[in-house]
């Protein structure tokens, strides 16, 4: 059954017109990203103190820096909307669970579609990034990121695997508060900006959450950092926390009637 709902999901995801428009729009901006450093003579920031030109190997991380805004801002806040909010208040939602369905199987199926439209959008962006730096950008043997931290090609490699890969928790963690505010919120419209909202309202809470609105910038940060504990000290214990909310607002929520 587990695998039954998350096909119809994937399927009711997938022809959705909006989906199909987002993803060929981030398809053209990938083009115009490569357009645009390219014509830039290939230089990019770790920050907005460090400056840096792309190379064969420090390509790929640098491209998702340049849209990685897009992604946590317009892609997320749009399709968790689409997904959580969209399908309760015009009643297709309801239409599922009339069925033999258990909640907290259909949240996970959805959440976990949402990280697949996500980590498809890193995958297009890392190989775009990689090709770009392969065929367009000077060769060199070794790079350094920030930090001054100089590595060759397989080190190059593994630190755009952590790069990428701390990038899509970060991005995780954006879909579990997005779909706790859209499962909460009236309509479509007002869930998209309450997760905008939240996502620039947490750089007030604490200097601590500013990975939510700077991603790749505090990712080169905590890179060059030789002790950090970001992921185990705040970032998992925020998923896991917004993962806890949503089951309960699943449990509690009148989704039939």
């Amino acid at each position: 059954m587990m695998t039954g709902l998350f096909i119809s999901e994937l399927e009711r995801t997938f022809k959705r017109k909006k989906t199909a428009a987002v993803l060929a729009v981030y398809a053209g901006l990938l083009a115009f990203i490569w357009f645009f450093l390219f014509r830039m003579g290939g230089t990019s920031f770790f920050d907005a103190d460090h400056d840096v030109k792309i190379d064969s190997l420090n390509s790929a991380p640098l491209f998702l820096r340049e849209l990685s805004f897009v992604i946590t801002f317009i892609i997320i806040p749009m399709f968790v909307a689409d997904s959580f909010n969209s399908e309760y208040t015009s009643g297709a939602l309801r239409m599922v669970l009339i069925r033999p369905h258990h909640r907290v199987k259909l949240f996970f199926v959805k959440w976990t579609v949402q990280c697949l439209l996500v980590f498809l959008l890193l995958s297009m962006t890392w190989v775009v990034g990689t090709v770009v730096g392969k065929v367009a950008m000077p060769h060199v043997n070794e790079t350094t990121f920030l930090g001054g931290q100089t590595v060759g090609t397989v080190g190059a490699f593994l630190y755009s695997l952590k790069f990428y890969g701390i990038c899509f928790c970060i991005f995780i963690a954006v879909i579990s508060i997005g779909s706790i505010l859209s499962v909460l919120m009236p309509n479509s419209i007002l869930s998209y900006v309450a997760t905008i909202g939240a996502l620039i309202g947490s750089v007030y809470v604490s200097d601590k959450l500013s990975f939510f609105f700077s991603v790749t910038d505090s990712v080169f940060h905590e890179l060059s950092s030789s002790n950090s504990e970001f992921l185990v000290n705040l970032l998992f214990p925020i998923l896991i926390i917004s993962l806890i909310i949503n089951l309960f607002v699943w449990k509690k929520k009148e989704w039939v009637g």
